[in-house]
């Protein structure tokens, strides 16, 4: 499929189109509706720890690529913000604190959902509403966001078209739509490494730090299966957005992806 998809892992053969009414979790084949509870069960169980591991599976680089999110934003007091999938709180406080207005964080995880307003308050930051919402069907109306950010979510969605449509359905004419999310390296070297770590490092990560070896070898297989950067703009395209584009960000390991609704 995608040419960033990684090489050399007996797994990554399983790799393949579910059949209708099928889905990944990982790289195992799930009845739709299956994953949404297999995602959740995997992010109530480590919520506690979730800031912790992010900062030693990247090494810290993700407060980077979060900063990168807000710079590219550019928030402004009027600036009302919708972002999901932000449970902890991280793009959240970035926004409010680079002087943006109001801010909703919609998570389907009331576990993480918790860990980010126990953050808010030992920060003194208000401003922020915490809502337990599904991405493929929010609760809020139309054209009522100036902007939607969406960071290391999308891919766990069961269908990520539903999920673009919905962002698209609730910004205002104008607005923003921001994808922070895992993507596919170019340089063959760097893929290689970044393969042979996130594949046998990472899962060990996870069970020393957040006693959950699974939740973590489901989070290498999900951003193999996720879409490659051209395709995920495409997709973007497909459900109204205009002006798409997006920025690699440390060779590919994430990647920035904009579009408007016009």
């Amino acid at each position: 499929m995608a040419p960033g998809r990684s090489l050399g892992y007996p797994a990554i053969m399983s790799e393949k189109t579910p059949e209708p009414d099928r889905t990944h979790f990982g790289f195992r084949t799930v009845d739709e509706t299956e994953k949404e509870p297999l995602v959740r069960a995997v992010f109530d169980d480590v919520a506690r720890r979730y800031d912790l591991m992010n900062d030693l599976m990247s090494l810290g680089i993700h407060r980077l690529w979060k900063a990168a999110l807000i710079d590219w934003l550019r928030p402004t007091p009027s600036m009302t913000l919708l972002d999901v999938g932000g449970g902890t709180g991280d793009i959240a406080f970035r926004f409010r604190k680079k002087g943006g207005g109001p801010v909703t964080v919609c998570d389907i995880n009331r576990e993480m959902l918790e860990v980010g307003r126990d953050r808010a308050i030992d920060r003194n930051l208000d401003g922020i509403e915490w809502v337990c919402g599904d991405a493929e069907a929010l609760p809020f109306p139309d054209r009522s966001v100036d902007a939607y950010t969406i960071a290391f979510c999308l891919r766990n969605v069961t269908h990520i078209e539903a999920a673009l449509a919905e962002a698209y359905r609730v910004l205002k004419p104008g607005g923003r739509f921001l994808c922070l999310e895992f993507s596919h390296v170019s340089p063959e070297p760097l893929r290689r490494l970044y393969d042979s770590y996130s594949f046998h490092v990472l899962p060990r990560l996870g069970a020393l730090i957040a006693s959950n070896r699974q939740a973590y070898q489901y989070l290498v297989e999900s951003i193999r299966l996720f879409p490659p950067q051209a395709e995920l703009a495409e997709m973007m395209r497909d459900a109204g957005f205009e002006q798409v584009s997006w920025r690699n960000l440390s060779a590919g390991i994430s990647a920035l992806h904009s579009g408007r609704r016009l």
